[in-house]
C-alpha cells in the first residue's frame, strides 16, 4: 500500500493556507508514489509536523523553522520513492 503524508498544522496559527500549499506541491511531484496527503488540523498549539505514515520527516518545533518547499520534497523523496530524480528541486552532488 502507498504510503499517506499526513500534514498537521495549528489552525489558531494561521498555518492552514501553508499546509494545504505543501500538501498541492507534494500531489504534483509524487501523484503515483502516495497514497495522499491529509490535511490535519492539530488540538496542540503551534504544532506544524510532517509524517509520512506514523513516521515524523519534519517537525517545527523540533527543527524551529517551516521547511523549505525543496527540502520537503527531497525528505519525502528518500522515504516514498529514493530513485526518483526532482530535477531543479534536487540536492546538489556535495
Amino acid at each position: 500500500m502507498k504510503p499517506v503524508i499526513t500534514i498537521e498544522y495549528c489552525p489558531k496559527c494561521g498555518w492552514m493556507l501553508r499546509a494545504a500549499y505543501m500538501a498541492q506541491e507534494l500531489l504534483s511531484t509524487f501523484s503515483d508514489d502516495v497514497h495522499g496527503v491529509l490535511l490535519q488540523p492539530s488540538e496542540v498549539s503551534g504544532r506544524y509536523e510532517i509524517r509520512i505514515n506514523d513516521n515524523s520527516v519534519f517537525d517545527r518545533k523540533r527543527m524551529g523553522r517551516f521547511p523549505e518547499i525543496k527540502e520537503l520534497k527531497q525528505l519525502v523523496r528518500d522515504v516514498v520513492n529514493p530513485a526518483k530524480d526532482l530535477g531543479h528541486a534536487d540536492k546538489k552532488p556535495a
